[in-house]
């Protein structure tokens, strides 16, 4: 996962300043419980706390640690065993009962959905948050994969960082790090960009299994053409970090979370979105429609949705709330980080991992074993 900050949150002055308005639901749900799945550190015991002391409700949590885990728990029971679920918004697909139909109710009317990012909640209906029409998961929170450099040992201007930079910078000779499969997406997106190897913003290995065998092929070919600047693989954040202050690399193709953490501790590591596009991850939540406590889980929903819990909940995990205005409420340290990150050019220019195809995962596995045994 990944770290936080904020986009059109100039966009959110009135919505940060607007009186909140008490619904009938909320009303309705100011007794009872809510029974929620999340992920381990999504709701932390401020935000518990606060929500309790706010609305009156008992919140009943449930944690997980992967997508997979969250499915497998929300299929065993039938979709019937809690109220609120926070999936990744490309597993939508995994909450789908025997008929095609999905597990998650569509969104109430009774929800402040207007209180999301507007193009997060448009880009949403892509990924996954739309099912037979109707807006079924919100946005939630979102990070990304970009470039981590060392600047006292390789400078590159911010408008010209590249993921080529892994590959072709001289300086980065054997101390470039990266996550296999996902750099498959960033080489691929500068071979792109480029014009060496089309493939429509990558978007083509999710078309169908030729097209992923033809460009992921071509990118792993013109990788090992340049596996002299390989100096470490990371699966994990501890790995990541340790490439750069163990093993001595230069530049990386990295989460938020490890650019950022870096920088903290010295100036001289930033990280920056490269010019093909940032690569970007978005959880999401939604209402289960065999939700036992739906008064109740309306009146989270919206707890969750509020500026001021959007920004305790960054504080908190250092992901991004797609909540507009979430950063104003956010440490000062936070918010120099995220204005320095995501310009209005970059938040312009996200690349959105896709929702997996049958064959995706097999295909990647492929070539993420070619590359390692290399």
């Amino acid at each position: 996962m990944s770290f936080s900050r904020r986009n059109a949150l100039k966009l959110t002055a009135a919505a940060v300043a607007a009186p909140a308005v008490l619904r009938a639901t909320d009303a309705l749900a100011s007794s009872g419980s809510v029974k929620v799945l999340a992920w381990q550190d999504y709701i932390q015991p401020n935000i518990a706390e606060k929500f309790e002391a706010d609305t009156g409700i008992k919140l009943e949590l449930t944690t997980f640690g992967s997508n997979d885990e969250a499915i497998s728990t929300v299929q065993a029971s039938g979709g019937k065993g809690f109220d609120v679920v926070f999936p990744s918004i490309t597993n939508a697909a995994g909450y789908l009962d025997a008929h095609g139909d999905s597990l998650f109710a569509a969104v109430p009317a009774a929800v402040n959905s207007s209180a999301i990012i507007p193009s997060f909640l448009r880009d949403s209906a892509t990924l996954g948050g739309v099912h037979a029409g109707e807006q079924i998961l919100l946005p939630f929170d979102w990070g990304t994969e970009g470039v981590t450099l060392n600047r006292a040992k390789l400078n590159i201007a911010d408008a010209d960082i590249s993921f080529g930079d892994l590959f072709l910078q001289p300086q980065a000779k054997g101390k470039a790090s990266f996550r296999q499969k996902s750099s498959l997406i960033g080489a691929g997106l500068y071979l792109d960009a480029i014009g060496d190897l089309p493939s429509n913003r990558m978007l083509d290995v999710y078309k169908s299994e030729a097209d992923a065998e033809r460009v992921f092929d071509g990118i792993v070919k013109w990788m090992l053409a340049h596996k002299e600047n390989f100096g470490a693989f990371w699966n994990n954040a501890t790995e990541a970090t340790a490439a750069f202050k163990e093993a001595g690399c230069v530049i990386g193709q990295t989460w938020d979370t490890t650019g950022l953490l870096l920088n903290r501790d010295n100036a001289d590591f930033v990280y920056r979105a490269p010019k093909e596009g940032i690569i970007t991850w978005l959880d999401s939540f939604g209402m289960l429609k065999g939700a036992p406590n739906k008064d109740q889980a309306v009146a989270f929903m919206n707890f969750m949705l509020k500026p001021e819990v959007g920004g305790m909940f960054a504080n908190n995990t250092g992901y991004n709330s797609a909540v507009a205005g979430a950063a104003e409420f956010t440490t000062n340290e936070y918010r120099k980080q995220f204005n320095e990150v995501y310009t209005p050019a970059v938040l312009g220019n996200m690349w959105w991992w896709q929702a997996d195809t049958p064959f995706y995962a097999p295909t990647v596995n492929k070539y993420v074993e070619i590359l390692t045994n290399a």
